[in-house]
This record gives C-alpha cells, sequence and structure tokens, in this order.
C-alpha cells in the first residue's frame, strides 16, 4: 500500500479516538478559552481540517487561499457539523493520496496568511503529505492538553495502538 495511505489511514483511526473524546463535550466545553495553542478545542479541530483541505488541494495542483477553506466557525459552529464535514473531506483525502505516483513531483504554491508577508513555497509531493500529516499531530496533541484540563482522559493515540497487530498471549 502506498506509504502516504497508509500514514493516513493511522491519522483517520486516531482522528475517530479523539472525536469521541470532543463529542461528549458541551458547546461551552467546545468552545472553552485556554491561554496556549489555538485557544479552543473547536479552533485547534477546524485548523487541523482546515489545513487537510488546504493540502490536498495543492496535491491537486489547485490554488486555494486561506478565506477559501470552508472550515471556519461562521461556516462550522458545532463539532457536529465539524465531524460530519472532515469525514467527508477524508474520502477526498485518502483518494488523494493514493494518487501520488511520484514522491518527488515538485509541489509550488503561494501561502498568503493573514497577518504576515506572502511566500513561495517550493516543496514535493512527499513534503506535503508529510506536513499534513504531522501538522494534525501536532495540533491533536494540544487538543489533547486541552481535553485533559477538562477532565477527559485523552491519551495513546500512538500509531502502533492502531496500526500493528496484537494477539495477547496465554498467561
Amino acid at each position: 500500500m502506498q506509504p502516504f495511505v497508509t500514514m493516513y489511514d493511522y491519522l483517520t483511526k486516531a482522528r475517530e479516538r479523539l472525536f469521541d473524546w470532543i463529542r461528549p463535550l458541551t458547546p461551552e466545553q467546545y468552545t472553552r478559552e485556554f491561554p496556549y495553542a489555538l485557544k479552543t478545542i473547536r479552533a485547534t479541530v477546524l485548523e487541523m481540517a482546515r489545513a487537510e483541505w488546504a493540502y490536498g488541494h495543492r496535491l491537486r495542483n489547485i490554488s486555494v487561499a486561506i478565506g477559501d477553506a470552508p472550515f471556519t466557525p461562521e461556516k462550522i459552529p458545532t463539532f457536529a457539523e465539524a465531524e460530519a464535514a472532515w469525514r467527508k473531506l477524508a474520502l477526498e483525502t485518502r483518494a488523494v493520496l493514493a494518487q501520488i505516483t511520484d514522491s518527488n513531483q515538485p509541489v509550488e504554491y503561494r501561502f498568503a496568511p493573514p497577518n504576515a508577508p506572502a511566500a513561495r513555497i517550493r516543496t514535493t509531493a512527499a513534503g506535503l503529505a508529510s506536513q499534513m500529516v504531522f501538522h494534525e499531530v501536532h495540533h491533536r496533541s494540544q487538543a489533547m492538553s486541552m481535553l485533559k484540563q477538562l477532565g477527559v482522559v485523552a491519551q495513546n493515540l500512538d500509531y502502533a495502538t492502531f496500526m500493528f497487530d496484537r494477539q495477547q498471549e496465554p498467561a
């Protein structure tokens, strides 16, 4: 199997566990502000999905601007809506990653963040796919930290937990 698809399959399995921890939160907990990272679980969830959306478009050589993203608090105010939209996006993302045939294929795009100068980004399909994976892991850990402060036991999203075949040995 294509390595980026394998990595993405892990992400989606770990994401399901994260969703299980977020789903029972009240709207107040979902939007509670913390003094670090993106401040709320909602902002963190939407950032992970927004980045996946943008990187997926860039892998298909489709130019996007940050403001084009469908994953904003105005467009997707609740977790249930974010979860449903991200599940739909996940099908598209997996298909995009499965179509990578040349990991060294150059990818170039313009990145114009709202509060910083624009830049030309040059990488490869492998670099962009890797960034997509690592970006989610980075923000997922921030969301887990916020969940822990809300009393949720959010732990063990290790790759081996989801992707290694384990068989219990007899005692």
